[in-house]
């Protein structure tokens, strides 16, 4: 049987080096631009916030009044 050449081929510490550089990098400028955009304000924002009551502080859901019976819009 023949042998492979690049099977025994030692593997350089140079080169896992910089893969394990690029993998590290890679993953903090994705979490760079992940925290870019969870900082950004998309919108409806308002409109959420205006729907919370203003005594209890949950959600209305509808045009009704607020469960909690303290606020009536």
């Amino acid at each position: 049987m023949r042998s492979v050449p690049w099977k025994n081929a030692p593997i350089l510490r140079a080169s896992v080096c910089d893969v394990i550089f690029k993998i590290v990098t890679l993953f903090l400028v994705g979490m760079g631009v992940l925290a870019m955009f969870g900082k950004a304000r998309f919108p409806g924002q308002k409109r959420l916030a205006a729907a919370r009551c203003s005594k209890c502080g949950r959600y209305r859901i509808g045009k009704g009044p607020c469960g909690c019976g303290k606020n009536k819009g």
